[in-house]
């Protein structure tokens, strides 16, 4: 289903995004002014806001929405996906996969519960496909699924802390036909239940990643555009959010996976995958390669040569550097990765999420080879070459059919 043209669009400045994100900002002219003042939104939990401070919204309404509704509908999706959400309380929100036989990320999707429905919330375009797939598989269920992406839009903000209350600008406005807000709470700060982080650090960039998305009437994105005109609403663009995402190691589905992707090689065995529960499509695949082997692949942050103002897109090839005397250039090799997402952070400077390969050394020195020449990078390791494999002891995967709470 094709978004129409989000009504903030068309605030003065506003440069739309493109491919599946065509119908939302960009940025409003200023794409680091606006990051540094989402960013801000983390700090003011700490230190009382200045009469002039006002709440920081993203539109993301071109992301899909598809209700899953019927006393079955917990029990069904637990069952088809990675993470265990069968006792997913009223107003709770969880982060699923879903994987096919090989254990391949086919959808990423983020779940709120409002006790009689179950609303996923995914990127634009998943929408048709997981929701053509999900009427397929509920059989004689006791579940009614449905795109609801023409009634409801997504807007995305960052909270001060893990228990900070709906931004005042979408507490009226959010969507609550059961009585219950529908606001999605990323898991990404803290290693969920049942998970496993693969980043070999204690203090992990994400733990300060209050992120959520809040579902409101697709009607209301007008009376939202007008309170940023007058004044008592801020917005910042989808650059300012992917910044912030990439520095936080945030894995998005529309940007780091490919036909190729294992849940492993991304870390998102931390917030999307429960290790023990019952038997899903692709389970297997899970837990022999979480115990017995390792991920083909891993993710890595690029801090990127900045010097020459040359940023990397999507894509573009990562090769081990030629060396000292050819630093600024490729060793005559094979690509040892690829970009996957890129963005120019008001601290950091140009930095970029990039998939690996796994024997790759984590001190190596890289280049990212661009249509404006190679940049040089170095990577920062967010999922170790040794992550999976766990020691001392062999795995027991779930019979089929069993349940694990």
């Amino acid at each position: 289903m094709a978004v129409p043209p989000s009504p903030l669009l068309a605030l003065p400045g506003a440069v739309a995004a493109s491919g599946a994100d065509a119908s939302v900002a960009a940025h409003y002219g200023n794409p680091i002014a606006e990051q540094r003042m989402l960013d801000a939104a983390r700090e003011r939990g700490a230190v009382p806001a200045s009469a002039a401070s006002v709440p920081v919204i993203v539109d993301l309404s071109s992301r899909g929405v598809i209700s899953v509704e019927g006393p079955d509908r917990l029990s069904w999706l637990d069952s088809v996906t990675s993470q265990s959400i069968r006792d997913l309380p009223a107003g709770g929100s969880a982060e699923t996969l879903l994987l096919d036989i090989n254990g391949r990320i086919e959808h990423a999707i983020r779940v709120i519960d409002d006790g009689v429905t179950a609303w996923l919330l995914v990127d634009g375009d998943e929408t048709e496909s997981l929701t053509a797939w999900l009427l397929r598989m509920r059989f004689m269920l006791r579940v009614e699924i449905a795109d609801r992406t023409d009634e409801f839009a997504t807007i995305g903000w960052l909270a001060s802390s893990a228990d900070a209350p709906t931004t005042p600008a979408l507490a009226g406005r959010a969507a609550a036909p059961a009585g219950i807000e529908l606001t999605w709470v990323d898991p990404w700060p803290e290693v969920v239940a049942g998970g496993v982080q693969y980043a070999p650090t204690d203090e992990h960039p994400g733990a300060d990643w209050w992120w959520r998305e809040t579902l409101v009437p697709r009607e209301a994105l007008g009376a939202l555009a007008d309170t940023v005109v007058a004044g008592d609403l801020a917005v910042a663009g989808l650059l300012a959010a992917e910044a912030l995402r990439i520095v936080a190691w945030r894995p998005r589905l529309s940007t780091e996976v490919d036909d190729r992707s294992i849940p492993h090689e991304l870390d998102w065995m931390r917030s999307a995958v429960h290790l023990s529960k019952g038997c899903y499509r692709g389970q297997e695949t899970v837990a022999k390669v979480h115990n017995l082997g390792h991920p083909p692949r891993r993710l890595v942050l690029l801090d990127l040569d900045g010097s020459d103002a040359v940023l990397p897109a999507a894509g573009d090839e990562v090769f081990v550097s030629a060396g000292p005397e050819g630093a600024g250039s490729a060793a005559p090799a094979d690509a040892v990765g690829h970009v996957t997402s890129v963005a120019l952070h008001h601290e950091w400077g140009p930095v970029a999420l990039a998939i690996v390969k796994r024997q790759l050394p984590v001190d190596a020195s890289l280049v990212v080879r661009t249509a404006e020449g190679d940049v040089n990078a170095s990577a920062v390791v967010i999922v170790s070459p040794d992550a999976g494999a766990a020691v001392g002891r062999v795995p027991r995967l779930p019979r089929l059919g069993a349940r694990t709470r």
